[in-house]
């Protein structure tokens, strides 16, 4: 029997020794995020200060500004939360395939279907007992994230079809797709743009904190981070996830069930992902419209590589993106910022997110070349 072929890990993870205690293993674990999250973060702050003095701000105040609008009140942190719950769901997505050395970008396409389903399914839910009325949407738009997920699924695993370019292909393709179907099928009449009716009130996912909009979607998150750090520690796939991710060839050649990982790296991220649109509508906007993404999906990308798949670090980037984004959205209120400046901050956190993986590679390179060169 032949196996799919392989293609090298895009990041290696950080293990964690099984056998300390569980508090030694997490602050060891947290050790870790820390120092490979810190380099990109500190160069961002840097990079945003740049911007700030170039625009006459003073960076100081203004990130000064930016903590308290993320944290300084119950309702602010309510708020961050609630930026916090979607991002929450793509970073555990996307960890969980690059965790088997699946480098998808489709949770983003996963989000957005499962989000629409969620809608309207939810609409239709008047009447209903409320743990079917959230049960049956929550579980339809896991279906359809599963859904944009199997093509490019079948393709990697069967025919070795760069799973980049797939899921890339199908986020254009579902964002297309959804639009067309609510303008043709569930738009809300009287709404002047593409938007659904609102999910009925006993399909809605309860507030934690009324008024604000932390809802329970964020308990389903939390579970669901949760879930994959068991699963991926304790479970017998999980450990072939790992294996695979981080030493494929040699999982081969072992006879590790490899179609079976790659099957299931990307089926899982895109039922995570259809999970996590679909809390979204239930628990925060409690509908479907243009825009109901804002690049969720790629967000998550750069969370889960900047914890390097780690449970702690997921929770922590999901945070420190939410704050970002809920800070964002009122600090210009009280100072002159400009627009772009989150999506800079945003923006480089990513990209040294991810360069910051080839430093030991290129080490390794200038060591072995310094060592060449000696006589």
């Amino acid at each position: 029997m032949t196996s799919a072929p392989t293609q090298s890990a895009p990041v290696e993870p950080d293990p964690t020794p099984a056998g300390d205690p569980p508090l030694q293993r997490i602050l060891i674990a947290t050790g870790r995020v820390a120092r490979h999250a810190g380099l990109p973060v500190v160069i961002a702050l840097l990079v945003g200060a740049v911007v700030l003095l170039a625009t006459g701000n003073d960076p100081i105040a203004v990130y000064g500004r930016l903590a308290t609008e993320a944290f300084g009140t119950p309702s602010r942190i309510n708020a961050t939360l609630a930026a916090t719950t979607p991002i929450l769901f793509t970073a555990i997505a996307a960890a969980f395939a690059y965790r088997a050395g699946v480098f998808t970008v489709g949770v983003e396409g996963s989000f957005v279907l499962g989000g629409l389903t969620a809608a309207v399914i939810g609409a239709n839910m008047g009447g209903f007992p409320p743990v079917v009325a959230v049960i049956l949407p929550l579980l339809g738009a896991t279906l359809a994230g599963g859904l944009v997920a199997a093509v490019p699924a079948v393709l990697r695993a069967v025919w070795s079809v760069d799973e980049v370019v797939t899921t890339l292909m199908f986020n254009f393709i579902v964002a297309g797709l959804a639009g067309w179907a609510v303008q043709s099928f569930f738009q809300e009449r009287g709404q002047a743009n593409s938007a659904t009716a609102y999910v009925a009130e006993n399909a809605e996912l309860p507030a934690l904190a009324p008024p604000g909009q932390t809802s329970w979607a964020l308990i389903i998150g939390l579970l669901l981070l949760i879930g994959y750090a068991v699963w991926m520690r304790r479970s017998t796939l999980g450990f072939e996830f790992r294996a695979v991710g981080s030493a494929p060839r040699f999982s081969t050649a072992q006879g590790l069930r490899v179609r079976t990982v790659l099957l299931t790296a990307l089926l899982g991220a895109g039922l995570i992902g259809g999970l996590g649109g679909g809390s979204h509508a239930l628990g925060i906007v409690h509908r479907y419209s243009e825009g109901f993404s804002a690049s969720f999906g790629f967000t998550g990308i750069a969370i889960a590589l900047l914890a390097r798949f780690n449970p702690i670090g997921i929770l922590v980037g999901a945070i420190l993106f939410g704050a970002l984004n809920a800070a964002g959205a009122t600090v210009q209120l009280f100072i002159n910022l400009p627009v772009q400046l989150i999506d800079i901050l945003e923006g480089t956190v990513m990209i040294f997110a991810v360069a910051v993986f080839a430093f030991p590679r290129l080490s390794k390179r200038w060591a072995a070349r310094s060592e060449r060169r000696r006589p």
